[in-house]
């Protein structure tokens, strides 16, 4: 017999972190833990406003759920009797951890996946004025990958300071849905110009049409727009890459079989991440080992972290760091 434990986590934040659509402090998690004799598996959900979760929402529905899973629900059970989002996504990784403990194997066996490794992963910089941009890009701009959040009024400052303080490492630009199709037109020179390698979700992800007859300098990736694959037939035309979150997909399992459908259909994958600590990481890893070496990784949420988790990534120059053995995913 399963037990099912589910709590909510405040981490405080290092920084401020500022986007378009708002500042966070703290990240707001749902950990649940489920125990089978003396075996424990653990996942962590974060509830995001935008798509309409809260935590009491999440914790809510993590509840509403629990006689299945302790009964022994599985997995694809799970994904039937949940919506995805983060609630969906806490218990799958839950009972991934939990299903590779009891079979003494790793989570990368059972999926039959490569085991997590060392990933070159994107730092954000956070929405700030043109100088302090450069002078956060300068101290990091030996890294392989960064991330800049941009506004709408203010981007092309931004994105040329950061290229000034970091002409070297590949570039994404994430304006958060604060764009227009003016401001596609407005920043395409700016792009160009920065050579920046991918542009996130700049348009909102409900009128985003304006995509499909924009004579994109640069790829342009599916964030908000994406959530499942059922989502990707609507972004041919408009999106050339996927951004791919386990609290949008609803856990690891759908994650998996999201970027084998994104792979298919011709997309290239993103791998990103919300403001969360390293358990929410550890499943995202293994993803990350699914893709190709130049595929664009994101998750340093973690680093946000005023304090982690005991055992979780480590971030050297740019590259993340798996976390301790025994921290999430069984042997």
């Amino acid at each position: 017999m399963r037990t099912l434990h589910a709590v909510h986590r405040r981490f405080g934040l290092n920084a401020p972190f500022r986007i378009a659509r708002g500042t966070k402090t703290a990240a707001d998690v749902v950990e649940v833990t489920l125990r089978q004799g003396a075996h424990t598996g653990r996942g962590e959900g974060v509830p995001y406003p935008r798509y309409g979760e809260s935590v009491a929402g999440a914790l809510a529905q993590v509840a509403a759920v629990a006689p299945l899973v302790e009964g022994g629900a599985s997995r694809p059970e799970l994904m039937d009797a949940m919506p995805p989002g983060a609630a969906r996504n806490a218990l799958d990784c839950a009972l991934w951890d939990l299903e590779a403990r009891l079979a003494g194997a790793s989570v990368a066996a059972l999926a039959g996946i490569a085991a997590a490794r060392p990933t070159p992963s994107a730092i954000t910089i956070g929405i700030d004025a043109p100088g302090a941009v450069a002078s956060g890009a300068a101290r990091i701009a030996h890294v392989p990958l960064l991330k800049l959040k941009v506004t709408r009024d203010d981007a092309a400052h931004q994105i040329a300071a950061l290229r000034a303080a970091a002409p070297a490492p590949r570039l994404i630009v994430d304006p958060n849905e604060s764009w227009t199709a003016a401001e596609l037109v407005r920043y395409r020179a700016a792009l160009i110009e920065h050579r920046v390698d991918l542009l996130e979700q700049p348009l909102p992800a409900d009128d985003d049409a304006a995509l499909a007859d924009w004579d994109a300098p640069v790829p342009v990736c599916a964030d908000e727009a994406l959530h499942t694959r059922a989502d990707l037939p609507r972004l041919r035309g408009g999106y050339t890459h996927v951004n791919v979150k386990l609290d949008k997909t609803g856990g690891l399992t759908e994650a998996l079989a999201l970027v084998t459908a994104a792979k298919a259909q011709g997309f290239g994958v993103m791998l990103g991440c919300m403001v969360s600590s390293s358990l929410s990481i550890a499943p995202a890893l293994l993803v990350a080992a699914t893709l190709p070496a130049d595929a664009f990784v994101d998750l340093d949420g973690p680093l946000w972290l005023a304090q982690d988790r005991a055992g979780g990534v480590v971030d050297r120059g740019g590259v993340l760091m798996p976390p301790a053995p025994g921290f999430w995913g069984g042997a």
